[in-house]
């Protein structure tokens, strides 16, 4: 491939617009990448499919042939994922006992209990104590464990989050009340259910994980058992205690300190494992600075999507062709690596482009990445993820979900001031996307990172209404939509400028001081003033 040298160069790396025949080259790149990998062929790209690795050879192919340099296991274009598919084998059976009392509970209407990934026949007999919401963590003055002891016990929480803190850290928050439960020592979290929708929905629902060696489990952890519970069977657990279900209840919304209950769960399940892998594609183009280039800004995009609808009728169709969702966001990262090949300047530090699997599948693929990083972890020093950019209007803002948290907002909103594109605030904090993509996972290892979508101006949050409405994790996200390519090739300039500058920069990124999640993931890192 002919590199771009001299002026246009000085156009890649400067302040300047693309030419309009680069820009129309890369727009019509950027549709070819989309148009194989949201094709029909691929059958939606399922994690573990034939389609996903399909879809993953293609990118190894691309970045192959942009010289890049295999970042996988082994110096290959690969890191395999070893997923563990779950079900329950016949029906779980959970009994509480209170005293002389023992009561059989029904699955799918009292409970519904999450097989499990790292035992196929369990059997866990353990007392109960209720812990509020579940909640323990000083940096924010909450703890409804103090003074209780969890250690070998079931601890029982309500649904949601003590009232009044930011949406970002409530969903974090939320989702992390297993991994609270399991460092006071319980071997088990039951929450209390809002109504019975839940309970039905989740009751003989199979999941997906990794698993890796013993002791090493995965995203959702290794708590020996975690349920749903009906508020009927639930008042009863509080019978005899210190308060009641009533009272606990109506004091949901701020802190509880939580108490000992009277009773124990006895629960015992099988479950039937299926095991299988899909790969994460991982590239390096290596940096040229002898002090920096062993550390490495990461790029990356989830490439997996939902597969095929098996509730479609015959004729109907069933599949999930995810071309926003996330063929559009993997074409960037594509375009992206050529733009750093095309200027003829090595970056100073390495820069890896990631592909991920499993993201649909609950950021599955970037969670295992981020335990189990083919370079040392310390080496990572930010990552910027391109997930569902909306390519149907001509964006003049984008939206850096976490821009608040650490440098890396700085250096977003420098590229695209210098496109005359601005960076807005998030326009959407009640669907806190800052927990929901596969940037989250490296934020929980202390990694500074950013998830960067097109923003809602000049006509883009009636695009995005209408993309929710009509089109997102629909079978219609496909290249029937009014695609604007001049707007990936945009798209892909931004973050072309991004990563250049977080490659090139003096300074790796660092959190801001009194960032939650950098003081809570990065204690020891330095930190710096917003």
């Amino acid at each position: 491939m002919a590199l771009l040298l001299g002026p246009l160069a000085a156009l890649l790396l400067g302040g300047a617009a693309q030419p309009k025949a680069e820009a129309a080259a890369s727009g019509q790149r950027i549709h070819d990448y989309v148009a194989f990998l949201a094709s029909d062929a691929l059958k939606g790209r399922d994690t573990g499919s034939p389609g996903h690795a399909a879809a993953a050879a293609y990118v190894a192919d691309q970045f192959k042939s942009l010289g890049l340099k295999p970042g996988g296991d082994k110096g290959s274009w690969f890191q395999q994922v070893p997923f563990r598919h779950a079900a329950h084998a016949g029906v779980p059976r959970v009994t509480y006992t209170a005293g002389a009392k023992r009561i059989r509970w029904t699955s799918g209407k009292d409970f519904a209990l999450r097989p499990s990934i790292t035992q196929e026949h369990r059997l866990i007999d353990a007392p109960l104590v209720f812990a509020g919401h579940g909640i323990s963590d000083s940096r924010l003055g909450i703890d409804e464990y103090a003074g209780l002891d969890a250690r070998g016990k079931i601890v029982v929480v309500l649904r949601g989050i003590p009232d009044g803190l930011p949406n970002d850290i409530d969903a974090h928050l939320e989702t992390s009340k297993e991994q609270v439960a399991a460092r006071h020592g319980a071997i088990g979290l039951a929450e209390i259910s809002v109504g019975h929708s839940g309970i039905t929905w989740f009751a003989n629902r199979a999941i997906i994980d990794w698993a890796g060696a013993p002791g090493d489990a995965g995203a959702q952890g290794d708590l020996g058992a975690s349920l749903t519970l009906s508020p009927e069977v639930a008042r009863r657990l509080f019978e005899g205690a210190p308060r009641s279900f009533q009272s606990v209840r109506r004091a949901g919304d701020g802190a509880i300190r939580g108490f000992a209950l009277p009773g124990r769960l006895r629960i015992q399940s099988d479950t039937a494992w299926q095991d299988f892998e899909s790969p994460n594609v991982v590239a390096v183009l290596p940096g040229t600075d002898p002090a920096l280039s062993s550390q490495y800004v990461l790029v990356g995009g989830h490439l997996d999507h939902l597969g095929m609808d098996p509730g479609a009728r015959p004729g109907e169709d069933a599949i999930f062709n995810g071309a926003m969702d996330n063929a559009a966001g993997v074409a960037t990262l594509i375009e992206t690596a050529r733009s750093f090949v095309a200027s003829g300047k090595p970056p100073r530090r390495s820069v890896m482009f990631i592909a991920t699997t499993g993201e649909e599948r609950g950021l599955l693929g970037a969670d295992y990445f981020a335990a189990h990083p083919t370079v040392p972890r310390p080496s990572i020093v930010s990552l910027v993820d391109l997930d569902m950019p909306l390519l149907t209007y001509d964006f003049t803002d984008v939206i850096a979900f976490g821009a608040d948290e650490s440098t890396i907002g700085r250096t977003v909103a420098d590229a695209a001031a210098s496109m005359g594109v601005r960076v807005s605030p998030d326009p959407m904090p009640d669907q806190s996307l800052f927990v929901r993509s596969d940037h989250y996972r490296f934020v929980l290892r202390g990694i500074p990172a950013l998830f960067l979508m097109t923003g809602q101006a000049n006509g883009g949050k009636a695009a995005w209404d209408d993309y929710f409405a009509r089109f997102y994790h629909r079978v219609g996200d496909d290249l029937s939509q009014p695609f604007r390519w001049d707007a990936g090739a945009k798209f892909a300039a931004l973050n072309y400028r991004i990563a250049r500058r977080l490659a090139d920069n003096d300074q790796p990124p660092r959190w801001y001081a009194g960032s939650y999640f950098g003081d809570t993931y990065a204690a020891g890192a330095a930190k710096v003033a917003q």
